[in-house]
């Protein structure tokens, strides 16, 4: 099956990261979200993958080569419009798109057995939320078909607690509901129409992780959860003491005292006396200077933490976090 990955947006609630990244390539442990999406769908046999893109789009292109094909959009088209844009890459046949910020280990397989299944032309992810507020609500009836929406509710107007996660699969008759106009968005344009007509349109309810990271403090708890093993990633590294990995053999200064869990980028530079509470993410090539103490924070790539700094709750970046990534293929 062919894939899409939505990658054109501003990621305006990770701002200030996103004045310097676009939200897909904010990086989550050892690489950019993007390149976990890239290999969950990878694991699940989607290999022929095209992004669309606006932000920073010579990063992503310089990033991933040709691993996948793009479609830059030099005016943005919405989360629909930019599906319609790539129509013709995915050849008539049933087709899956997924957010460009989604961290998950969605078992893909599933959800397009669950597809076939039904019959429908649309399939959702949907997953059970905390906070209504945050997400796109999805009512259903009891075989799981869509009957509507709430967008955001309060949580005490809230008639589900299913959020929208993002995750598609599309049969090729989507495109007849879609508006004769350039910009045309999911939950305003597509999914209305599909209720109109009484179209088969589904949900695929995910037991798996899923997090969007698409502001601040999920971005945070999608990496520390990623740390603690609660969803399954492809992440090179030893644990080289209880619940601290390091990515790269290092050899630690005098007085360095790290309490898991903790990551360990490569090319770290740790300096004596530093201490690490976890849990703690320091990127490639991020220094630590000499006695800094670091609690419950990420440090991206690249990025220099002063001598006697100290960090509690923070993620720490610098401007040019592209250019300390690590290469695809390392």
């Amino acid at each position: 099956m062919k894939a899409m990955v939505l990658a054109a947006g501003l990621g305006t609630r990770l701002r200030p990261i996103t004045y310097e990244v676009s939200k897909p390539m904010v990086p989550v442990l050892d690489r950019p979200v993007m390149a976990h999406i890239l290999d969950l769908l990878a694991r699940h046999g989607c290999d022929d993958v095209i992004a669309n893109l606006h932000h920073f789009p010579e990063a992503i292109q310089g990033y991933f080569g040709d691993r996948i094909s793009y479609r830059v959009e030099s005016e943005l088209l919405g989360t629909a419009g930019g599906v319609r844009g790539c129509s013709d890459f995915f050849e008539g046949e049933t087709f899956l798109v997924i957010s460009g910020d989604a961290l998950t280990d969605i078992d893909l397989g599933a959800m397009m057995a669950r597809h076939a299944q039904t019959g429908a032309i649309a399939t959702l992810a949907v997953k059970t939320v905390a906070d209504t507020r945050e997400y796109g609500v999805v009512l259903h009836d009891r075989e799981g078909r869509i009957t509507g929406f709430q967008e955001k509710p309060e949580p005490e107007e809230a008639l589900s607690q299913l959020g929208n996660c993002g995750i598609y699969i599309f049969e090729p008759e989507i495109f007849d509901y879609f508006p004769e106009r350039p910009f045309v968005d999911w939950a305003q344009d597509v999914f209305p129409a599909l209720l109109a007509h009484d179209v088969p349109f589904h949900i695929h309810e995910v037991r798996e992780y899923w997090n969007d990271v698409g502001s601040l403090a999920e971005l945070r708890a999608g990496t520390f959860d990623a740390l603690r093993g609660e969803l399954r990633l492809k992440v090179d590294g030893r644990e080289l003491a209880p619940g601290v990995i390091f990515s790269s053999e290092v050899e630690l200064p005098a007085g360095v005292e790290i309490a898991g869990p903790a990551w360990i980028g490569r090319d770290v530079q740790l300096g004596e006396g530093v201490r690490l509470t976890g849990p703690v993410v320091l990127g490639d090539k991020a220094q630590v200077g000499r006695g800094a103490q670091l609690r419950d924070s990420i440090v991206f790539p690249g990025t220099h933490v002063a001598d006697g700094a100290i960090l509690i709750g923070a993620i720490a970046g610098h401007a040019g976090i592209i250019e300390s990534l690590r290469p695809l293929d390392a």
